[in-house]
């Protein structure tokens, strides 16, 4: 007969870790996505070598490891600039620049797909750069970029289990303490794998059927 010391508060415990991973995740998606946009439509608009600089800041958060970055962050804006920050605004800040780094590629690429006579017949009929790029490019762009930015989004929804690495107490560190203290790991990570699906499969769904519809049109 199966037997089990999990108890209801230790679900509650476990969906209040699952509610902070939404929280850390939907932060950073959203703000990673804005400069997202600004980063790649900047790169995209000044040409590879006077974006150079933009291009290797965005190069350092692609390149390090996420863990590497949350405790370099923590330990330096705690330590070296004493500014106080919470753990978990630590992490908001760096999984956003983490996810900016990223989306930038797909924005720019995005804007890259769209064809460039294209453009040049919305421009000779008289629309402005803003114009053309809110009614042409951004529409097109989207559809090329959703897949990839879909993607990211759960990536990120992932890797915000690394913060636990400054004191943040999300799904996964939520059941690591849970094991440690009821010594059931397989039933635990059982239960931690599903929150983590129920979180991402409406996610994958809703970009599923956006581009159906999209392409469609």
């Amino acid at each position: 007969m199966f037997d089990t010391a999990l108890t209801l508060n230790d679900f509650i415990f476990l969906a209040k870790g699952a509610g902070m991973t939404i929280f850390v995740t939907v932060i950073a998606v959203f703000f990673g996505t804005v400069l997202g946009i600004i980063f790649g439509v900047i790169r995209y608009q000044i040409g590879p070598y006077w974006a150079a600089p933009i291009t290797f800041v965005l190069d350092i958060f692609r390149s390090i490891p996420l863990l590497i970055q949350l405790v370099l962050a923590y330990a330096f804006l705690g330590t070296v600039l004493r500014l106080g920050l919470s753990g978990l605004t630590v992490a908001c800040i760096v999984l956003t620049l983490y996810t900016s780094a990223y989306c930038a590629e797909i924005v720019r690429g995005g804007i890259e797909a769209v064809p460039l006579t294209l453009r040049r017949a919305s421009r000779s009929l008289g629309l402005t750069w803003g114009q053309d790029m809110t009614n042409i490019v951004m529409p097109l762009a989207t559809r090329v970029a959703l897949p990839s930015w879909i993607g990211l989004a759960l990536g990120v929804m992932k890797d915000s289990a690394l913060v636990y690495v400054v004191q943040v107490t999300e799904l996964l560190k939520s059941t690591q303490i849970l094991i440690t203290r009821l010594q059931e790991p397989l039933l635990l990570l059982m239960i931690c794998g599903a929150f983590y699906f129920l979180i991402s499969f409406p996610v994958a769904r809703f970009g599923g059927y956006l581009e159906r519809r999209w392409s469609n049109d």
